[in-house]
């Protein structure tokens, strides 16, 4: 459905966004992740046609950013990070006079108003001026003035800033309902946000994206961990499939052991340990969350598991500049 190839923005001689390509299905929910300055915003500027890229292209079922700008907006909803919303207004008449921006029908509008409150659950405060509202219900008005027209593609940017944990609750049981009729793109700096609603992320460094995958396949890992009585170190290097063996600290008189190898070679190793007569307690693939392997990625400046390669961070000038 989206197609970016070689995206890249330039702004005098600070490159923001560096060749960047990646593709995106129907139905997909996707997290964009980066440190400030990494390039998130300069790409969601991009994919909405606010900002014209220095070369590449976006491609959206067959329509292009820059011939078709105007076509694949109106398919598009679009939470910024700090949404714009009149404040003296009140949440219906806000939402109705968005309706029109959006291009909503006069007839449809009052029952498309209707159904962004029920979705976002802002019966309560319908009537209410924006003014009055907490920075939680604000965000809840910016995200249902970017559902009012149905959109095919809904790009959210931080939307649980200032909600609490029962809102964000009710945040995610909304995103995964647009994504059984619209492909969803969450930019946050809330990693447990992208675990618990996305399937797959894109990861941005200094401009690049250093990883484009689904998260259970980073979080799978690539080593197998072990827990025996006794040091069962030279058994296990010998295990066909197995590169390393990297001892840990001992607990409750247990030997534990990291081990370079997927998850095929459980069977293997399971098999060698009874053998050599060791007692083994546990034999599991390596779980990581997604707050460990964005740290790695930024720390030793490649993606993990993918043989991409990052480059050095951008200096705290450029990032200013970069506004993304």
């Amino acid at each position: 459905m989206i197609q970016v190839d070689h995206l890249t923005r330039r702004y005098g001689e600070f490159t923001a966004v560096d060749d960047v390509s990646f593709h995106i299905r129907r139905g997909e929910i996707v997290g964009l992740l980066g440190h400030n300055g990494a390039g998130k915003t300069t790409i969601m500027k991009m994919l909405t046609g606010y900002l014209e890229p220095t070369a590449g292209s976006i491609r959206i079922d067959g329509l292009e950013i820059g011939r078709d700008t105007r076509a694949i907006q109106a398919r598009i909803g679009y939470l910024p990070e700090n949404c714009p919303v009149w404040p003296e207004m009140t949440v219906i008449d806000y939402l109705d006079y968005q309706a029109s921006l959006h291009g909503v029908p006069a007839d449809k509008r009052n029952a498309a108003v209707a159904r962004a409150i029920r979705r976002t659950a802002l019966k309560d405060k319908a009537t209410a001026a924006i003014q009055t509202l907490s920075r939680g219900y604000r965000q809840r008005v910016g995200v249902a003035q970017a559902l009012l027209h149905e959109p095919d593609i809904v790009i959210l940017d931080e939307p649980t800033n200032g909600l609490d944990p029962t809102q964000i609750q009710q945040m995610r049981g909304l995103i995964r309902e647009l994504a059984q009729s619209a492909t969803v793109i969450v930019s946050t700096h809330i990693l447990q946000e992208v675990q618990a609603v996305c399937e797959r992320v894109l990861i941005m460094r200094a401009g690049k994206l250093v990883v484009d995958a689904r998260i259970d396949e980073l979080q799978r890992g690539q080593r197998l961990l072990v827990s025996v009585d006794g040091d069962a170190r030279a058994v296990l290097a010998e295990v066909a499939g197995v590169a390393a063996v990297e001892e840990q600290a001992a607990t409750s008189g247990r030997r534990q052991y990291a081990l370079e190898a997927d998850a095929e070679a459980a069977p293997a190793v399971a098999a060698a340990l009874h053998a050599a007569g060791f007692r083994l307690f546990a034999l599991q693939p390596e779980r990581r969350d997604l707050e460990t392997v964005f740290a790695e990625v930024n720390a030793a400046g490649t993606a993990p598991d993918t043989g991409a390669a990052a480059p050095a961070q951008a200096s705290e000038t450029q990032l200013e500049v970069a506004h993304g």
